[in-house]
């Protein structure tokens, strides 16, 4: 039996006096790739920031191999949403990549010559050996992309958090991205993706959890990825193209 790596219980969150997320409550095996889709405003990113501490709860509970994320972080890499950076900050690729080993450094110290080659390293995996030293305003939404998963993966993390790593990235960027994701899965590593395509979910997820503002449904993508349980989560805004073809939907704007 897989071992949990993440438990959340019962858990609420809202922004202002407006609940977003009430009574959210699921279980997160290892060595899995789960997809969290649900209409905007369903909650999803406020979901990824309440169970990481970066937005408050107003109840429930969320552990992290059976431990508190204060004794956890370490294990525990996360992708914000590229919007929600500050992209004119004056760093380079390679600066970028190398935060995410300040928790092996230390914050006060200086990145030794080999921090500085695992995260060039990082950067080569993801195709962005060549940039460097680029500025990272300098740098298309792609390849700001990249950049931020290489940062993820240096940490060498066990449960990954990333919040639509896809949206705003060109077809190379998506494939490079869901080719390292599905790699981080094949050799155990837990994989949390806030994800907004329907069309794709079955090709890039093995679990999926509906979200709208609670847990609609959750489990195995080929068990609970149905029209009934989509029809429930996007209220029933969705346009079916023929069932010949795949599921063929998406939401209707």
């Amino acid at each position: 039996m897989s071992d949990i790596v993440l438990k959340v219980g019962n858990l609420a969150a809202a922004y202002r006096k407006n609940t977003v997320l009430e009574n959210v409550s699921f279980e997160i095996n290892s060595g899995s790739l789960t997809g969290i889709v649900g209409p905007n405003g369903a909650g999803k990113s406020t979901l990824m920031k309440t169970m990481l501490n970066l937005h408050p709860s107003l109840q429930g509970t969320v552990s992290f191999f059976h431990s508190s994320l204060e004794k956890m972080k370490k294990r525990i890499g996360y992708v914000p949403q590229r919007g929600s950076v500050d992209w004119d900050f004056p760093t380079d690729a390679l600066d970028v990549v190398t935060m995410g080993l300040y928790g092996q450094v230390g914050w006060f110290k200086r990145a030794s010559s080999a921090h500085k080659r695992k995260a060039y390293e990082a950067l080569e995996k993801m195709g962005m050996a060549d940039y460097a030293n680029r500025q990272i305003s300098q740098l298309s939404g792609g390849q700001q992309q990249r950049v931020f998963l290489a940062r993820a993966l240096v940490q060498e993390a066990d449960l990954y958090f990333m919040d639509e790593p896809l949206a705003g990235v060109d077809a190379a960027t998506e494939r490079a991205i869901m080719k390292t994701l599905q790699e981080l899965k094949s050799i155990g590593k837990t994989v949390l993706v806030v994800h907004h395509d329907l069309q794709t979910v079955t090709d890039y997820y093995d679990h999926v959890l509906f979200l709208n503002r609670t847990v609609i449904a959750h489990g195995k993508t080929k068990e609970v990825f149905t029209r009934n349980n989509i029809a429930k989560t996007y209220g029933g805004d969705i346009r079916w193209l023929g069932e010949e073809n795949g599921y063929g939907l998406y939401p209707v704007k």
